[in-house]
């Protein structure tokens, strides 16, 4: 098990990161119970995201698709500007640094910024700047219980989650600066091969036209 004592930070911020990392991060004397628990809400959301995005799609009318599809994209920015970010200034998991105690199984890859907090800050904020209010502040929630999850199982620092808000906040004015020049074709299109591919199902009233 890795030493629980972190290495000496390089400044300020870095060492209050690691000091916030230390006081969150699940300790070898935590109930099994507990760390299975946070296992799950750090893995098992992210999968049923898209699925409940889908649903809201199927159930809802066209200025919810037209939401619905904006968090989508905002999504995609997020995503790509974080994968951009990993790769260019890759900062290390705190397990690969040997800081505090892994819980979960991960690729020592780039650890800032989350990917699992800048998907759901993007859907989140894009969903409730949409006035979507119930399902964005859910998902503004859910998302938060998932970063810290991740932190207290040791393999996220405090400020991934930070840094993947801001990419949310990012990838939402990006996509808005253009949403109003094409945002309703794309909705009327996307809407056009829902009502192809699913007609049988909008017959049976099982999804909405």
């Amino acid at each position: 098990m890795p030493s629980a004592l972190p290495p000496a930070p390089s400044n300020l911020l870095e060492a209050l990161n690691q000091s916030l990392f230390i006081s969150i991060n699940a300790r070898p004397d935590t109930p099994a119970g507990l760390i299975h628990l946070a296992q799950l809400v750090a893995t098992v959301p992210l999968f049923l995201l898209p699925l409940a995005l889908l649903w809201l799609w199927c159930r809802g009318n066209s200025v919810k698709r037209n939401a619905l599809l904006r968090a989508v994209l905002v999504m995609a920015t997020g995503l790509t500007l974080a994968q951009a970010i990993g790769l260019l200034w890759p900062m290390p998991r705190p397990f690969v640094m040997g800081l505090g105690h892994a819980w979960l199984n991960h690729a020592a890859n780039a650890s800032f910024p989350s990917d699992h907090m800048t998907l759901f800050a993007c859907a989140a904020l894009s969903l409730l700047c949409d006035g979507v209010i119930l399902a964005g502040s859910l998902l503004a929630v859910i998302g938060i219980l998932v970063g810290l999850a991740r932190v207290y199982l040791g393999i996220h620092f405090p400020l991934d989650l930070f840094g993947g808000c801001a990419l949310a906040a990012i990838g939402n004015t990006l996509v808005w600066m253009g949403w109003e020049h094409c945002g309703t074709r794309c909705t009327q299109a996307a809407e056009n091969i829902h009502r192809r591919w699913l007609a049988p199902l909008i017959r049976r009233g099982w999804v909405r036209a």
